[in-house]
């Protein structure tokens, strides 16, 4: 296969310092087209990282194998269901759209065309936390196994990312809770309830999930603390053994070009489809969901 054709939709902070210079940098891909809401940022994007701008995006799919998203979940839901209907493979921020009905159409869309998609769920391509997973026991664990995890930064209170519109309204639990949750699910087992939530200002989440194999977990997340650098980790304790990881594992770099490389396989024939793809999105997405209407 030659190089795989991107398109990179979003001309944001992510877009900027990862989609675009991690699309670059690959050896097997190539940003090929920009669309952005304002016709002169993808024209600033494309002299930084190459390509062509377009106006008008069915033109501008017409350019592309692949769509990379950096745009706010409510546009991303409606944009990946042109992209995916166009046989276009999809590159998805989390979370994956508006809603948990927006979700799920776009993983039926994506289904019906038979297109591959995936994640930016970016610490589950670290190598630390593959490792980490790795370590885990194959089954669900039991009832004598409790797991915790901790996020907490203050990126909402400057910087970048401090002026979203979608991150301020909805804080930790959408922008860092899939993460979260997505990497506790692998670990521990899928998450079958979500026993308690608890959310008090400013953007201090606390929650509780069970487990399918009985297993506990306890979650605590902001974004709003005055914390530098951000304090993550997760435990696991009990039946299934002691394990400990702290921070993300590696660099969105690293993470970013390990998701490349395992589209550009899967959409070469030469590895099998991505497992973040967007039925997973989809049901992170169920999960965020549920700890927000869990709230008391």
């Amino acid at each position: 296969m030659d190089g795989l054709r991107v398109g990179l939709v979003g001309g944001g902070p992510w877009a900027r310092t990862v989609h675009g210079p991690g699309l670059v940098a690959h050896p097997a891909t190539e940003v090929a087209a920009v669309w952005t809401r304002r016709p002169e940022v993808a024209r600033e994007l494309v002299g930084e990282f190459g390509g062509r701008a377009f106006a008008d995006l069915e033109v501008f799919l017409d350019a592309v194998d692949a769509v990379a998203f950096a745009v706010p979940p409510h546009a991303q839901g409606r944009l990946a269901l042109h992209a995916a209907a166009a046989g276009k493979h999809l590159i998805c921020e989390k979370p994956l759209a508006g809603s948990v009905a927006e979700a799920r159409a776009v993983a039926d869309a994506v289904a019906a065309a038979g297109v591959h998609s995936t994640m930016v769920l970016t610490m589950r391509h670290a190598p630390g936390v593959r490792d980490w997973l790795a370590g885990m026991p194959e089954e669900p664990a039991g009832p004598d196994t409790v797991a915790s995890a901790r996020w907490l930064s203050g990126s909402l209170l400057g910087g970048p990312y401090a002026t979203s519109s979608w991150r301020m309204e909805h804080g930790a639990l959408f922008d860092i809770g899939p993460h979260v949750i997505d990497l506790l699910d692998a670990a521990v087992g899928p998450v079958v309830e979500v026993a308690w939530a608890r959310h008090d200002e400013p953007d201090l989440w606390r929650f509780g999930l069970v487990h399918a194999g009985g297993a506990q977990s306890t979650v605590t997340l902001s974004m709003s603390l005055p914390v530098d650098p951000s304090d993550i980790e997760f435990t696991v304790l009990g039946g299934a053994g002691r394990h400990r990881l702290a921070g993300r594992g590696a660099d969105a770099a690293t993470c970013y070009a390990a998701l490349l490389d395992e589209l550009v396989a899967a959409v070469d024939g030469s590895g099998p489809p991505p497992a973040l793809d967007a039925a997973r999105g989809m049901r992170v997405q169920e999960l965020v969901e549920a700890v927000r209407t869990a709230v008391r």
